[in-house]
């Protein structure tokens, strides 16, 4: 039995026309860029997968623009060496940077970091993107400028698509220079609200943390870990209004030896889950507590973005009990007034999305409808199928 067929463009003329004949052949596609979202869901095996990785590069960076305009197949890991060079830093921090994960597929799967409070998410930082849709032609949003209106706002529309609209073939981001001073510290806490309130605390102060994380495992105390980074004043200043919303709860902050290592070993929760299944879910700031306080069943971990209300939850045990607990989960975020999904799971049966359709699903098939009529492009993957 023979393998999907697989398609490696090296140009974004050459995906177009990939895209056309497979439309016209009703081909079903898959498209990968460093591959580190195959995890999420379980999508069906697919005729085709389109590779992004043959568009690759930095196709333009303006330093005094602070603007970079990429390759989608082109990864984190080489952008970030790039704009070191010039003293600047593309402000994303997603996971799997170290596995390849590439701008495209950033983009698609609406990939945030711990950084996203104090520099805006993938959609804040997006400027201009250029795609490939299944009619064969190539649709422009935005532009190389941080002041561009034209057009519609494709940029938006197509962050979290996960490649069910067409695929990104380049893309074009706002840039910041690489701040001098970084620090980070953390604190312990015995329960749960404790340390939420402590991030909110800190998050209600004119000081804007890097990251403002809380983590949870099965032998340990809810552990909050906090990084500022900028000129030196500010990140003095945020380390002092850390320090001193934990100790009126009754902890203390210790000083992070390598804040990058922290935070990146707190970042990569999905990739270290080999067994059972992550939930991530999106909350409002105010359910944080109770959620958190509901996801630690047996076994549990959780690392909660306490800055941005998302929460990823790797549950273990066995099947049966992993599958009660991901479905509990799931209801609870809807009730919470949030939304979640399965990331990653080894569990058979597990619905990535839960039962429920979500909210806007007759708008996201009309928009789908009218991309991708033939319905090609990632069956399966998205929550309306």
């Amino acid at each position: 039995m023979t393998g999907p067929l697989i398609l490696r463009p090296t140009t974004a003329e050459e995906c177009a026309a990939l895209l056309a004949e497979s439309a016209a052949d009703r081909r079903s596609v898959r498209v990968r860029g460093g591959g580190t979202k195959d995890p999420l869901g379980a999508p069906p095996e697919t005729a085709a997968i389109l590779e992004t990785r043959g568009l690759a590069g930095i196709v333009d960076h303006v330093p005094a623009d602070l603007t970079v305009t990429v390759a989608a197949g082109a990864s984190l890991a080489d952008i970030a060496t790039e704009l070191a060079a010039t003293g600047q830093f593309l402000p994303l921090d997603p996971p799997h940077v170290g596995r390849g994960a590439s701008a495209g597929g950033v983009i698609a799967a609406n990939s945030n970091g711990f950084g996203r409070y104090r520099y805006g998410g993938v959609r804040d930082l997006l400027i201009g993107l250029r795609a490939a849709l299944p009619d064969g032609t190539l649709a422009r949003s935005g532009g190389r400028v941080v002041k561009n209106v034209s057009g519609y706002d494709l940029c938006k529309l197509f962050t979290g698509s996960l490649g069910t609209l067409g695929v990104i073939v380049e893309a074009t981001f706002k840039v910041l220079p690489l701040p001098p001073v970084t620090a980070g510290a953390s604190a312990t806490f015995r329960r749960a609200a404790d340390a939420f309130a402590a991030a909110d605390a800190l998050l209600r102060t004119a000081v804007r943390p890097t990251a403002l994380v809380i983590e949870r495992g099965p032998t340990q105390g809810w552990r909050l870990a906090a990084a500022a980074a900028g000129e030196r004043p500010p990140v003095e200043r945020s380390m002092a209004e850390l320090a001193r919303a934990v100790e009126a709860r009754g902890a203390a902050a210790e000083p992070l030896d390598d804040v990058a290592a922290s935070l990146d070993r707190l970042r990569e929760i999905v990739d270290a889950a080999t067994d059972g299944a992550v939930v991530r879910a999106a909350l409002p700031l105010s359910a944080q507590t109770a959620f958190a306080g509901a996801a630690m069943v047996d076994g549990a971990r959780i690392v909660a973005d306490a800055a941005s209300g998302i929460h990823q939850v790797h549950l273990r045990g066995d099947d049966a009990a992993v599958l009660r607990a991901a479905d509990a989960l799931l209801a609870n975020a809807l009730v919470l007034g949030g939304s979640a999904r399965i990331e990653r799971s080894n569990v058979a049966g597990l619905a990535t999305y839960g039962e429920r359709a979500p909210a806007g699903a007759f708008l996201m098939r009309r928009i789908k409808d009218a991309f991708d009529p033939a319905g090609i492009l990632e069956p399966g993957r998205s929550a309306i199928g």
